[in-house]
Parts: C-alpha cells; structure tokens; sequence
C-alpha cells in the first residue's frame, strides 16, 4: 500500500466532478499515455443516476463455474472486512472473475449490505450482479459486465492481490473514481491537486462556451474562443509538469 496520505477532504472535493473531467485532469500531468488508466465499456454503472463512487480498491479474485475444492482454503467476506482496515481510507469492492465467462453473480444484496455497513464506497467486477433492486435502494454504486440471477459456486479465492478488470490492473489500494461514464484510476501522487485542475478544466470550457452565446457565432469567433481555451489549456499543462510556474488566466 502507499504511504502518501489522501484526506477525506480531497475525496470530498474529487466527488463534486464528474469522472471524464477527472481523467482529462489526470491527462495534463502526463504520467502516463492517454489510452490508459481508466476501465473500457466492459465495464457499465449499474445505477447510472446514483452518486459518483471515490475510494481505494480493495481487490479480490473469485470463480463460481465448479463446486470448491476440498483441498484448497478459501477467503471469505469476513476477511475482506478485516483487510478493510489496510486501506488508506474507504473501500471500493474490485473483483475479478476467473471464470472464462461469467457463470454467475459475483454479488448480489446481502454482500453489499455488509461492505456498505462497513464503509466501502461501491463495488466493481469483471462479472455480473444480482438484486439490483435492492442494491440500488442501498445508494450503493455499482459496476459490472452485466447481470445474472444466479450464484453458482461462487467462491473467492485471494484478496488483495492485483487484478484485471475493464482492460486495466488494478492493485490494492488504486484510488478509483467513478460514475454513469465509467471508472478511472488517479494516481496518488497528484490526487490532492486534481480537484483544483478539474475546477480550472471547467472554468476554461465555460468561458468558451459563454463567448459563443454573447456572439452570434460564427468561424472566426468560434475560431478564436476555440484559440482561447486552447491557450488556456496549454499553460495549465506546462505549470503542473513544472515547465513554467505561470498561473491559468
């Protein structure tokens, strides 16, 4: 786990955007190529109107296509309630489903009513869900390739060990951002100042937007608030990866 401390506060502050600004944020440090970071359309909200989802992954794998072996020790929910307590701040539920195909639901009401019980923020999986009636009137959000009635075999298998879901690994303790758009990671080391950059994001977009309602537009002025905010755009990008310490105008 990381040792750089996330505040409560910055989790507040990173819930008040939605997640698209929060990746064009990420995007203007460069840490990391544009194409990556955040999770692909197999993963979808279930509950595409509830609250946007800010917490740290707490990963698990499991598999549900054939009874458990007498042989082998499983984890239980338990012991995810127990490494709930390794995280830097409130947990986001990431499993990974090892079935080739979803056999079943790799969660359904009673799982989430105990992860919501104890703090977590939503869950993410590479599976399905059920009893999204009842997890919708928790307020809980969730993620998932889909939905199955069933539960199958389900058994988990190891917890807090990188997984791979929506196209992305994840590793235990990814601080996550979700909402109707998707699910992106924010790397921790700029995580206190992307509420900040987002609020510049919108403010730049805004006074594009505005110029176009004052004018009647046409290419030359759409050309030129275009210009603006792209100008605008280019100096914030240059200061946080240290190139100039001008500030956004």
């Amino acid at each position: 786990m990381s040792a750089i401390e996330i505040t409560p506060d910055t989790l507040s502050q990173l819930a008040k955007y939605e997640t698209p600004a929060v990746c064009d944020a990420v995007e203007l440090w460069g840490l990391r190529p544009h194409n990556t970071g955040y999770m692909n359309d197999s993963i979808s909200a279930c509950f595409p109107k509830m609250q946007r989802m800010v917490g740290f992954a707490l990963t698990s794998t499991f598999c549900s296509m054939a009874p458990a072996r007498k042989d082998y020790e499983y984890a239980c929910i338990e012991q995810q309630l127990e490494a709930f307590a390794e995280l830097p701040g409130p947990p986001v539920i990431v499993f990974q489903h090892l079935d080739g195909s979803s056999a079943s639901a790799s969660f359904g009401e009673g799982m989430c009513y105990r992860y919501k019980a104890f703090g977590a923020k939503g869950i993410i999986t590479s599976g399905a869900g059920r009893d999204l009636d009842q997890v919708e009137a928790l307020g809980f959000p969730a993620f998932t390739s889909g939905t199955i009635c069933g539960h199958g075999y389900w058994q988990m298998l190891a917890i807090n060990v990188p997984v791979t879901v929506g196209g992305i690994t994840i590793y235990p303790g990814d601080l996550l951002h979700g909402d109707r758009n998707g699910v992106t990671t924010i790397p921790l080391e700029i995580a206190s100042e992307v509420p900040d950059v987002c609020g510049e994001l919108m403010s730049a977009e805004q006074a594009m937007y505005d110029s176009f309602e004052r004018e009647n537009v046409n290419l030359a002025n759409y050309s030129a608030a275009h210009q603006e905010y792209g100008d605008r755009i280019a100096r914030l990008r240059r200061r946080l990866r240290g190139e100039t310490s001008a500030p956004l105008r």
